[in-house]
């Protein structure tokens, strides 16, 4: 409509100042006459160019417009000629009715010339319409600007929350916002490749704020002693904060000087047969990944029933006194024949010491050394007097969130030992979990870096459970493959399905996937782009597509995560999912960082109170059985059990 106003204005402008030659060429009339007359009294052709700048104003209006364009790449200069070009040729034609002398050549020459500048205008116009209007909508070709949704910017704060500082952006505008995990009860699964900033962006955030918090806290430090020093210094930082000071504790297998002694098989937290065989199983099952997949198979179910059985016989013995793991691997390379007997000593392990006992007298020897080999095998590897020191020991229970007796406890791992530690860590964190998952407890954080370089039995469970007794579970992971390999599809998926806070750094295949899912689709804006002779046709519309792609988490940096957070009743988050860079400090941790002070030092050991405990621990369990087979023969009650 612009444009035929446009040209209306001109064609009458033609009209009415060459109007001699239009009366020459027989195109007047006495109506159109009349009614430029009027038009004339409004004052539109007071002056040559007035209508002339008005023709022109509506035609690059009209070029704003353009919806049909022509096939090729218009350029800047080019543009910039045709409307140089053209605007002297239109204005400038006006210069002839400056002369006295005006004939018929000079209005049709007038005519052209600024017909010529109009349609060089039109070129040029149209041409920067194009360039100005693919500038307002940038050729986006990752769509990015599109996978962007609106994100919590509220600061949501409680007694027991995480709140990461980060910003997102919004379409183009780069935004600032929150990452709050109000109730870290519901656990929180941390997944990332190596080197997308779990430690340094959000592990680290996690310690300091939960013991500014007054949480207790055990750290699963598998590059020991990385989360370890800054545990130590943030609670240097914040002791004085809880109504009893907390103790702070290292158990590391590598450095005795650094380490402080833990029985993970203490009496005190051993009450039923079944705690037994739950730590049992843990041992074995961490021993040998592969057997998580093979539950019910009879050597697995052997190996664990044989373990069971020693140390519940320790437990019940003079009260717990040797019951630990070294004792435990010990008395079980003692023969047959007197193993056997003293374990029928203790009625509650009747059950599972009989198939054992019938094969020795039998003599289905091939089986019972079968049986019994998958059980003493692996744990062979553990036989060590640098392990015996530390896993005999009582420097600390691993009631660890005691109101009375809170503590601080890192447990360190080393990854070129990994598969000799796991075990170990294993028996520990189970043994943990059974003991502080209870009422009336102080709350709880038990952070697992690398999570996947442990077996924990029913840690779904934990994660289910540990909320009502204020227990965060925090697990770490580089991929969800890792978890599939070793806890096994079923569990892998239960872990991470249970989590109700997710965080996700950059990561590939199917765990990107079931995240992308999660998070949904978003309605996003699309263009369509038809080319052919006449032009190009530029379509636009609305769609839903999904909000964060599979392609965009497995493109992300260092510090950038995706993730969904749960909420509380009291505490409602309606924009739960997040996209995001966690911002952080770099020089104010950098600072921090060369300020903290280095590890305590619990006491000096000498390589002869290691050998010293080793062998002492070999005296214990002979004399065990030389005292409960004395017993046996003395006792009319119990000669009869005695195995030949």
């Amino acid at each position: 409509m612009t444009r035929i106003i446009s040209l209306a204005v001109l064609l009458i402008h033609f009209y009415y100042f060459c109007h001699p030659a239009f009366y020459y060429w027989h195109f007047t009339a006495q109506i159109p006459d009349r009614i430029l007359q009027n038009i004339g009294s409004t004052g539109l052709f007071s002056s040559v160019d007035k209508s002339k700048l008005i023709s022109i104003l509506a035609l690059l209006i009209s070029c704003m417009g353009e919806g049909n364009i022509r096939k090729g790449s218009s350029k800047y200069y080019l543009g910039f000629l045709y409307l140089g070009i053209g605007g002297l040729v239109f204005f400038l034609s006006s210069l002839i009715f400056l002369s006295d002398f005006q004939s018929l050549q000079v209005f049709l020459g007038y005519i052209l010339l600024s017909l010529l500048g109009y349609a060089l205008i039109w070129i040029g116009g149209t041409s920067m319409a194009r360039i100005f209007r693919s500038r307002l909508n940038p050729s986006d070709i990752f769509n990015t600007s599109n996978e962007t949704f609106p994100q919590e910017e509220r600061f949501l704060e409680n007694e027991y929350s995480i709140n990461l500082p980060a910003a997102y952006k919004l379409r183009n505008e780069r935004r600032n916002n929150w990452i709050n995990i109000v109730n870290p009860f519901r656990g929180l699964l941390i997944v990332g490749s190596p080197g997308s900033g779990k430690s340094y962006f959000i592990i680290q955030h996690i310690i300091k704020q939960f013991l500014e918090k007054g949480f207790t806290m055990f750290i699963y430090d598998y590059k020991y002693d990385e989360l370890s020093k800054i545990t130590y210094n943030a609670f240097l930082k914040n002791k004085h904060k809880y109504a009893v000071e907390p103790k702070f504790y290292i158990i590391n297998f590598d450095d005795l000087d650094y380490s402080h002694r833990c029985n993970p098989l203490d009496a005190s937290s051993m009450g039923y047969i079944t705690d037994a065989t739950e730590s049992a199983k843990t041992i074995m099952l961490a021993l040998n990944p592969e057997w998580v997949k093979k539950h019910g198979d009879f050597w697995v179910e052997s190996a664990i029933s044989f373990l069971t059985s020693i140390i519940w016989f320790l437990r019940k013995y003079k009260d717990g006194k040797y019951c630990t793991l070294p004792h435990a691997i010990e008395l079980m390379q003692v023969s047959y024949q007197k193993l056997f007997s003293i374990l029928r000593t203790e009625p509650e392990i009747e059950t599972l010491i009989s198939p054992f006992v019938s094969a020795f007298e039998n003599d289905v020897m091939k089986t019972l050394e079968n049986q019994v080999a998958t059980a003493k095998m692996p744990l062979a590897r553990l036989a060590s007097p640098q392990l015996y020191y530390i896993l005999s020991g009582d420097d600390l229970n691993l009631e660890i969130n005691n109101p009375e007796n809170p503590k601080i406890v890192c447990l360190a791992n080393n990854p070129q030992k990994a598969n000799a530690y796991g075990p170990i860590v294993s028996l520990y964190t189970t043994t943990m979990s059974r003991v502080t998952n209870k009422k009336g407890k102080l709350p709880l954080c038990e952070l697992y870096d690398e999570f996947t370089t442990m077996y924990i039995h029913n840690i779904e469970g934990k994660v289910a459970t540990g909320r009502a007794n204020k227990i965060a579970a925090v697990l770490s992971v580089q991929d969800a493959s890792q978890l599939k390999l070793y806890y096994g599809k079923e569990q892998a998926e239960v872990i991470v399905n249970i989590s109700g806070n997710m965080i996700l750094g950059q990561a590939k295949g199917e765990i990107a996937k079931t995240f992308s899912e999660s998070i949904g689709k978003i309605m996003q804006d699309s263009e369509t782009f038809t080319t052919n002779t006449m032009g190009t046709t530029i379509n636009r519309s609305k769609r839903l597509d999904w909000a964060v792609p599979v392609s965009r988490i497995a493109s992300l940096s260092s510090g950038e995560f995706v993730g969904i957070v749960a909420d509380n009743p009291d505490q409602k988050i309606e924009l739960k999912a997040f996209c995001c860079e966690i911002l952080n400090d770099h020089s104010a941790l950098q600072k921090e960082q060369d300020n903290y002070e280095s590890l305590p030092m619990n006491r000096k050991v000498t390589f002869q109170e290691v050998q010293e405990n080793y062998l002492q621990i070999k005296k214990d369990i002979k004399s065990i059985i030389d005292t409960t087979i004395e017993r046996m023969i003395n006792d009319p009650a119990l000669f009869g059990l005695i195995v030949n």
